[in-house]
């Protein structure tokens, strides 16, 4: 019998949980799932609260997954991604970065783009991301970012409703005065796109639709190398 592949997921809020379940449940992948929105809470609203800091509480917290016996590191957290350094890490389980597959899709999109946030915390380190990608693959990107303001306080505070009607409201308007290609970059942001998308038929591109063939991939290829 094959073994099932194990994949330690790290979020910053437990809304995200349900994304990972339902997209990787066609899949024989065991999915481990570690929360701390405590980090966010201090970046977003500590002032005093310095980079360092927060740099190695997530190598602790990445380094503590991989002590867990999985195959991979999933991090849905697009801020969490921005804060840790990668080459301080002292472990040798990949790590999935949710937003990769994402720059990589948007990337090979020649026309005009509107990129939607409604966390103000993760946007410089997230679009740094994003651009560093694009100049190491020549890509050119003709992008404008948009922060749907005074509405991430409302998944932090386990609004989710409240949350999601905020998001389809700002897309609905969007979509009518806006000919740009939309994609929304948090995760916490698919449900309330993708309710938007069925109503309108009006594609809006989020990470999550782009993650999972990357996940299977990476997992595939731990097996062969073991």
């Amino acid at each position: 019998m094959e073994l099932r592949k194990r994949l330690g997921c790290l979020h910053a809020h437990y809304s995200n949980i349900e994304y990972i379940e339902n997209a990787l449940s066609p899949f024989n992948i065991e999915l481990i799932h570690f929360v701390d929105p405590a980090l966010m809470y201090r970046v977003t609203l500590d002032e005093n609260y310095q980079e360092s800091d927060a740099q190695n509480k997530a190598k602790e917290q990445i380094e503590w997954i991989a002590q867990c016996n999985v195959d991979a590191i999933l991090i849905t957290c697009t801020n969490y991604i921005a804060i840790f350094q990668e080459d301080q890490l002292s472990i040798s389980v990949p790590i999935i970065k949710i937003d990769e597959p994402f720059f990589e899709f948007i990337c090979d999109i020649q026309q005009p783009q509107t990129i939607l946030f409604t966390n103000p915390a993760t946007v410089e380190g997230t679009v740094e991301r994003l651009k560093h990608y694009a100049n190491n693959h020549q890509k050119f990107l003709d992008i404008e970012i948009i922060v749907i303001n005074n509405t991430f306080e409302l998944i932090m505070q386990g609004l989710k409703e409240e949350y999601n009607q905020e998001i389809s409201k700002f897309l609905n308007q969007i979509i009518k005065d806006e000919k740009k290609v939309i994609s929304v970059a948090q995760l916490s942001m698919v449900d309330a796109s993708q309710q938007v998308e069925y109503k309108t038929s009006k594609t809006i591109i989020n990470p999550l639709s782009t993650l999972v063939s990357s996940i299977v991939t990476q997992l595939e290829l731990e097996k062969k190398n073991q």
